[in-house]
């Protein structure tokens, strides 16, 4: 059985940009709703002991929706922390093969931002790592992630629609470009340098 992961933070440690009203409902009613999903749909499977992981690379149809939800749900929001004006740039092996494949943080982030902006729909953009720790940016629709394709996520963006409307309305690249004011790079890091 899969549980609701606990958010790292208070429910508006992330406002502005991630209001408290936004978090009540992207974390404890959408969210919840994959969990219980995937808990009544799981027994006779034969999926059942399985982890998260193998279950999005193995299932299809609504298990692999409801598991990949869950999983991409916990990625995003266990990769954020609180603002705060006074945290360093960040460094480290992660932001050094960032600006070696894109010149510099800033052009990755407006690379990442514009990927997340124009895809159709609903779904994720996602920076993940290849087996040898090349970066690579993909567009996800749906419940799709990139550990389905042999890839190590590392930051994922939100572009659902429940993610960001009570803030935002519309406004997804203003939402997108909100985002790296809270986004842990430590975390990152951590995800990055794991094997």
């Amino acid at each position: 059985m899969f549980t609701l992961i606990q958010l790292p933070y208070a429910s508006d440690a992330l406002a502005p940009v991630i209001s408290a009203d936004t978090l009540a409902f992207h974390h404890g009613k959408h969210l919840q709703a994959y969990v219980d999903n995937l808990n009544r749909l799981l027994p006779g499977s034969g999926l059942e002991e399985k982890s998260l992981e193998e279950i999005v690379c193995e299932a299809e149809g609504a298990i692999f929706n409801n598991a990949g939800q869950i999983l991409n749900h916990n990625l995003y929001f266990t990769q954020f922390r609180p603002m705060s004006p006074s945290l360093p740039a960040p460094t480290g092996n992660l932001v050094a093969q960032i600006e070696k494949q894109w010149g510099t943080l800033e052009a990755f982030k407006s690379d990442f931002v514009a990927k997340g902006t124009t895809l159709f729909g609903s779904g994720w953009v996602w920076l993940s790592a290849a087996p040898g720790g090349t970066l690579v940016i993909s567009q996800e629709p749906n419940a799709g992630n990139p550990v389905t394709r042999g890839l190590k996520p590392i930051l994922t963006f939100d572009v659902w629609e429940h993610a960001y409307y009570l803030d935002y309305q519309n406004r997804r690249a203003a939402h997108l470009e909100a985002l790296w004011g809270i986004v842990d790079w430590k975390v990152l890091e951590e995800r990055y340098n794991s094997k």
